[in-house]
């Protein structure tokens, strides 16, 4: 079983591995961006360290150098990290067995990265046990939560030394596309991306990134009355 579970850990490994060629750049922009925003390198390590989370600490960085308040601030980060109920919800019947250290572990290294990998593998392995889906999550964090942390520092220290025709900030969109597209397999996942997308369009001129507070409402909301509308069809179906 030891053996089994190891190969889950570096099977895990090996899938967050291509990932650090966003979380690189990515990671390195947020330590530039807080290095300009005032922040020493303590504090975007820090940063890094305890949030984990980066589309939500570069929304926060942004809203600090707007001078936005910090009310504002802490609604806009928790909105963005709204999904990582999302995560956990999903995640639970295939970790919720695990010790209590390790589900606290789990709810820490739960990032967009680890649920991804996570979730798909979880799907095509139904007969791995609690202890093996651990491992491979771990797995897949391993390289990808250390570099995050290693290259916020180095982007504090270099700051404004990387040119800007570097274009670093490209990172950020190609992960989450590349996370999110494979996901949008049913209707009320098309719908709620599609709700999201168009109404952080439509009120992409509200201030202080309320937009995208409304916009992910709105996804939600949709995401969820369609689950409810397609169940009940299915279930009228059987009927």
């Amino acid at each position: 079983m030891s053996s089994t579970i190891s190969k889950c850990f570096w099977r895990g490994f090996r899938d967050g591995l291509p990932f650090l060629l966003v979380v690189g750049p990515f990671s390195v922009l947020f330590g530039v961006v807080a290095a300009e925003a005032g922040l020493n390198v303590i504090e975007a390590l820090s940063f890094s360290v305890v949030v984990i989370a980066g589309a939500a600490q570069f929304t926060a960085v942004q809203l600090l150098q707007d001078d936005a308040p910090t009310v504002i601030i802490i609604l806009s980060a928790l909105a963005i990290n709204l999904r990582m109920a999302m995560y956990s919800a999903t995640l639970t019947p295939h970790l919720g067995k695990a010790p209590l250290w390790q589900r606290a572990f789990v709810a820490y290294f739960l990032v967009d990265q680890s649920f991804a990998l996570s979730a798909a593998k979880y799907e095509k392995e139904r007969g791995w046990s609690t202890a093996q889906k651990i491992a491979y999550f771990f797995g897949t964090v391993t390289p990808i939560c250390p570099m995050w942390y290693v290259l916020t520092v180095v982007g504090a220290l270099i700051g404004n030394a990387i040119p800007p025709e570097y274009a670093l900030d490209f990172a950020l969109p190609i992960t989450f596309l590349a996370m999110i597209a494979p996901m949008l397999r049913s209707l009320p996942h098309l719908a709620a991306a599609a709700v999201a997308v168009t109404a952080s369009l439509v009120f992409s001129g509200l201030p202080l990134n309320l937009g995208l507070l409304v916009a992910g409402v709105l996804g939600m909301m949709t995401g969820a009355r369609v689950e409810l509308w397609t169940t009940a069809k299915q279930k009228e179906a059987l009927a």
